[in-house]
């Protein structure tokens, strides 16, 4: 879990990760970065129980469970799709000089959005045979399509570990140490939609 917290950018090492899920505060950090550890924690438990009881699905309703519980504290209308409530637009990426990746509109009550996520999960199910495949490729798909306001990667990343965990494999956890290379990968990826270099990495960064 911390790696997948300092990936985002925040500045807790892991002992204070592990000392603050002891229940113990500490300080000279941000309450936004404390929260954000701790949801991802919850996360994290919701995810592991899904699998536990055999009812992780590769889904909108999964996800948005999932995506309630990491970002909470973060995105605009947490467990639903940019468009499903209030709040219209989102889904622009600044990928730094390649200037802002566009995701689509989300359309009425999010229907352009939920379309394309059906067209995904179809897909990925049905034509795609490995699951692991489908894991890795539903984590660069679902980022690039910025299904939410906020909170994208980490709710790919957890769906990701669910399909795997589901279909009897260990879980990719990208390691703290390869941020640089994660962030690199990820702006060629908005820009010209090909995650090959990024399923890549993702798959050479899966356990021995």
């Amino acid at each position: 879990m911390w790696d997948a917290a300092a990936l985002e950018g925040n500045p807790y090492t892991l002992p204070e990760v592990q000392t603050l899920l002891e229940g113990i505060t500490v300080t000279g950090h941000r309450i936004a970065d404390q929260d954000q550890i701790l949801a991802l924690n919850e996360g994290f438990n919701l995810t592991d129980e899904f699998v536990g009881r055999g009812r992780f699905r590769l889904d909108k309703a999964t996800s948005d469970e999932i995506h309630g519980k990491v970002a909470v504290h973060e995105a605009i209308e947490s467990g639903h799709f940019r468009g499903e409530g209030a709040a219209g637009g989102g889904g622009h990426v600044s990928i730094g000089a390649l200037g802002t990746f566009h995701a689509s509109e989300p359309g009425e009550n999010s229907a352009n959005l939920k379309r394309e996520f059906r067209r995904l999960t179809d897909y990925l199910l049905e034509d795609v045979g490995d699951p692991r495949e489908q894991a890795v490729a539903y984590f660069c798909a679902a980022t690039r399509r910025q299904f939410y306001f906020d909170g994208n990667k980490r709710t790919s990343k957890l769906m990701m570990a669910g399909h795997l965990l589901q279909n009897g494999y260990d879980a990719i956890s990208i390691s703290a140490r390869r941020q640089l290379e994660f962030n690199q990968l990820l702006a060629p990826m908005f820009d010209e939609g090909d995650a090959t270099e990024m399923m890549q990495f993702i798959i050479d960064s899966r356990p021995e």
